[in-house]
């Protein structure tokens, strides 16, 4: 069942199941896999992430009151109960957070937010990096959104990204830029979307994957990791001093040569990968545009070598699978997402993709890792209402 459709009908049955209530609506929105520019979402750089046909489905219903309760179909996740006083900065911990911070974060921008019920699944990976936490945020925010009585817009759509964004920094404590949100609602199917993170312009860009006979295979190692944990943090804090430093708004700014003005060995190494990473970028842009998808391999790999080397957020299992990917005949790989576990992706052609699967999965048994999971992915649409 595509579309959504099968995480709709696990949403609504969890709704009747845990809350005894009918949908007014589901609502769906995706994940995302980053094909290049990590680490500079936060600096005012620029990156190209697609949403994924994977999604979060939420099924809500418009309460009378003033009561909000949150559940999920994920047996480990608790459910919340609360008023919509009780959704801010302190008041909600662990995944609901997510949720319950988004709808307070609405309600700080001016929202008339009802009380709901609400109920979510997913089939986005946890702690892949692809972001199951903006999908998430995404389905939530639109869903309640339309039942204030908001016109589903481009404005309400750029408001419900900052909402949501404000929600994953002061209540969840995850110091993430906005790449995740504008792509869950932005997003257009069989595309990238340029994201311009300073001034959050954005523009499609066709990949044209299948016609070059090519595939993006995203590898998951399935080594959980959280981004509320310091590191994370410590990354960001390290870009904001290097940009002092410089003088400068935005460490997007730098150039190679301000790299060389840095004193501290750790904030070069940073801020070279802030550099390079942003002109990666314009050259898979470049390169896409052109018809010439399947050059952009040697980007891809020189994006992994600064994410492990420079910006120090790879892992053992990300640099195990990216090698055994690349030596089984993938075009290019890199990890993807916060980093220090998560998913590395690899450009393929389709004909190689049981060779390199087969290799990824041999490699992490010969050193003892967990086994990855292994899916190709196709660009998908953003957040929306199912009829």
């Amino acid at each position: 069942m595509s579309g959504g459709r099968a995480q709709a009908e696990l949403a609504v049955a969890e709704l009747r199941t845990t809350w005894g209530s009918e949908p007014d609506g589901v609502w769906t929105a995706p994940g995302r896999v980053n094909l290049i520019g990590e680490h500079v979402d936060y600096t005012g750089g620029r990156c190209l992430p697609m949403a994924l046909t994977r999604v979060t489905a939420a099924a809500v219903r418009r309460r009378d009151d003033d009561r909000v309760r949150i559940s999920s179909t994920d047996p480990d996740a608790a459910p919340f109960e609360g008023t919509l006083a009780d959704l801010g900065p302190g008041q909600v911990s662990g995944w609901a957070a997510y949720a319950a911070g988004t709808l307070w974060s609405l309600q700080q921008a001016g929202v008339e937010v009802p009380g709901l019920d609400v109920a979510v699944s997913s089939d986005v990976p946890l702690g892949a990096g692809l972001s199951s936490s903006a999908s998430l945020e995404a389905a939530v925010a639109l869903s309640a959104a339309e039942l204030a009585g908001r016109a589903d817009d481009r404005e309400l759509r750029h408001l419900l990204i900052q909402a949501a964004i404000r929600a994953e920094n002061e209540v969840v404590g995850a110091g993430t830029g906005g790449m995740d949100q504008t792509v869950a609602l932005l997003a257009e199917g069989g595309s990238a979307l340029l994201i311009h993170t300073r001034d959050s312009r954005t523009e499609p860009v066709q990949l044209g994957l299948a016609e070059a006979g090519l595939e993006l295979m995203v590898i998951d190692t399935r080594v959980s990791h959280t981004l509320a944990d310091g590191q994370y943090a410590q990354r960001r804090a390290d870009c904001e001093e290097a940009a002092r430093q410089l003088g400068l708004e935005w460490l997007s700014d730098a150039t190679p040569a301000d790299v060389a003005r840095l004193g501290d060995p750790r904030l070069q190494a940073r801020t070279r990968h802030v550099v390079t990473e942003n002109q990666r970028v314009d050259e898979v842009v470049e390169l896409v545009r052109a018809g010439r998808v399947a050059e952009i391999g040697a980007l891809l790999d020189g994006s992994h070598t600064s994410l492990r080397d420079d910006y120090e957020v790879s892992a053992v299992e990300l640099d195990v699978v990216v090698v055994a990917a690349r030596a089984a005949g993938a075009l290019g790989a890199r990890m993807v997402g916060g980093g220090f576990g998560g998913s590395a992706i690899a450009l393929i052609r389709s004909t190689d993709a049981q060779a390199v699967g087969d290799a990824v999965t041999a490699a992490c048994r010969d050193r003892g890792l967990t086994l990855p999971g292994i899916l190709t992915v196709t660009s998908g649409p953003a957040a929306r209402r199912l009829s």
